[in-house]
């Protein structure tokens, strides 16, 4: 769909907007783009543009997502989209009323996250760890140090894989309990580290400068484009290690991980805000999805310790 270049402009100075004044990331402003592109299209194709759509448009584009096979849960992202370049347009004086006020987003199911037991993420720290003594070539060792060092830290700090892979090399310190870390929206959060966590950063970070000396910005180096490991070489060798401790690789990936974390912080006492800011979650709605963990924690509680539970 082709872009009217009155539309096209007012794209242009939202996305402007969200870059220089929330600091939008690269990859979020593309997907914006994307999307409110598509948008414009969309009225372009009705005679319409952004300054004059009004709601039954904005519905329309809606059910016309849902007829080219859209997800209600990307349907809800688009609209979200909507919704933030028509508040801008309102506030910039382009338009007098903001359309998307009276426009309700589609209903989505609210799927569980995928989590893993404790005793099997037991299973893959075991397996780490003995790939990581077991004995063979310098690079091989390397290698098994890095996939336990990186295992540690994510199930330690529950990061984001992105911010995993490219942690610094500062943050293998040692004795460091805390690292820094730089999060969505170049946001920046302390996380707290496992005894376990550092010990493996530490290990990792010794064999890699006796085996590789000199000088690296990331903790976990490579030689791509990025510097550092990338997300699927990790999830690849995550998957590898999840077959020796007897997990199918369907059910594994860094973000599985991530879900462990918290779920198991959470049946363990945590408070929900507490893993919000672990997590680095900007809003409280987004680490809702665990409370199934607190009901069912809830639910134990009521069994064991109510005098009537077991009549």
């Amino acid at each position: 769909m082709s872009v009217p270049g009155k539309s096209f402009r007012h794209v242009e100075a939202f996305l402007e907007m969200m870059s220089a004044e929330r600091g939008g990331a690269a990859n979020t402003l593309a997907a914006y783009r994307r999307d409110l592109e598509d948008y414009a299209g969309f009225l372009a194709g009705r005679g319409a543009d952004l300054e004059s759509a009004g709601a039954e448009l904005v519905r329309g584009y809606l059910a016309d997502l849902e007829g080219r096979g859209f997800a209600a849960s990307s349907a809800a992202r688009r609209l979200s989209a909507i919704r933030q370049l028509h508040r801008f347009l309102f506030a910039e004086g382009v338009r007098g009323d903001d359309p998307t006020g009276v426009v309700y987003g589609p209903k989505k199911a609210q799927a569980l996250p995928k989590v893993l037991s404790e005793r099997e993420v037991d299973a893959l720290l075991a397996a780490a760890e003995a790939r990581a003594a077991k004995p063979g070539s310098e690079a091989a060792r390397l290698r098994a140090l890095r996939l336990r060092a990186l295992l540690e830290v994510l199930y330690a700090s529950g990061l984001r894989v992105s911010e995993l892979v490219a942690l610094p090399a500062s943050a293998a310190v040692s004795g460091q309990r805390m690292i820094a870390v730089r999060g969505k929206g170049s946001k920046e959060r302390l996380v707290p580290l496992t005894g376990a966590a550092v010990e493996a950063m530490a290990a990792y970070a010794a064999a890699r400068q006796e085996a590789q000396p000199g000088e690296s910005a990331w903790l976990f180096p490579s030689i791509g484009e990025s510097g550092h490991i990338t997300r699927q070489a990790f999830a690849r060798d995550l998957k590898e290690l999840g077959l020796e401790a007897g997990i199918a690789a369907s059910r594994l990936s860094p973000h599985v991980l991530r879900h462990a974390f918290a779920s198991h912080l959470l049946q363990h006492g945590a408070d929900l805000r507490v893993v919000q800011q672990l997590l680095g979650h900007a809003d409280i709605s987004t680490t809702q999805i665990y409370t199934h963990v607190l009901e069912e924690r809830l639910q134990r509680l009521l069994e064991d310790h109510h005098p009537l539970a077991k009549r």
